[in-house]
């Protein structure tokens, strides 16, 4: 069973499509009495990363999100999930992201005449193989929406992309992974990447 983690401001419709087009059992996590009984989590999210910081710390979910993080579970951050595993994000000085991976969002230039927020199929540079990247090609293309990008350096790299200058598109550490693009809209790349999250979750999630 995975649960999704309803805070608020997920795409939460899409994922719930692609987890049951490809056979998953799911159940949304509002709370964290939710996770009971959950062998992995996605953590989604659109919007801005202060407004949706907030929402974590005013349901509960903040404490307990590090929490499974910490013992290594599986967890799957998609998105503005990715950038609130993080430390900070420059789209809201001052707040402090969840903290589970180091480093700090910045906004793409708007000097590169390209448009922001970067919105489109890019393709993959993977770094980690044998994780949640397992059954995808190198080079394969994922689907972006985002306005602010990952610095490309650190050890939890699992996947980096380029617009205008290189930046990070996936991390991983352990059973604990996140993407900056969007698995459930990215074809059959991205349902491999659901998939292969499925199976890690019973390779022992709980």
């Amino acid at each position: 069973m995975i649960g999704i983690i309803d805070y608020g401001a997920g795409n939460l419709k899409s994922v719930q499509n692609a987890l049951t087009h490809l056979g998953i059992d799911w159940r949304m996590a509002e709370k964290p009495a939710d996770f009971g009984g959950c062998d992995g989590l996605i953590l989604p999210g659109v919007g801005s990363f202060g407004a949706a910081m907030d929402r974590l710390y005013a349901s509960g979910l903040a404490g307990p999100i590090r929490d499974w993080a910490a013992g290594d579970r599986p967890l799957l951050g998609i998105c503005l999930g990715l950038q609130l595993l993080f430390e900070e994000s420059e789209e809201s000085p001052g707040v402090q992201g969840l903290g589970v991976f180091s480093g700090r969002f910045r906004r793409f230039p708007d000097d590169m005449g390209l448009k922001v927020p970067h919105i489109g199929w890019n393709s993959l540079s993977i770094r980690k193989t044998e994780g949640i990247f397992r059954d995808v090609k190198q080079g394969a293309c994922c689907y972006f929406v985002h306005s602010y990008y990952l610095e490309p350096d650190g050890t939890d790299l699992a996947a980096l992309c380029e617009y205008g200058l290189p930046f990070g598109a996936a991390v991983e550490r352990g059973r604990v992974g996140a993407c900056q693009f969007h698995p459930e809209k990215s074809g059959e790349t991205g349902l491999a990447i659901l998939r292969r999250f499925a199976e890690i979750c019973k390779e022992g999630g709980r």
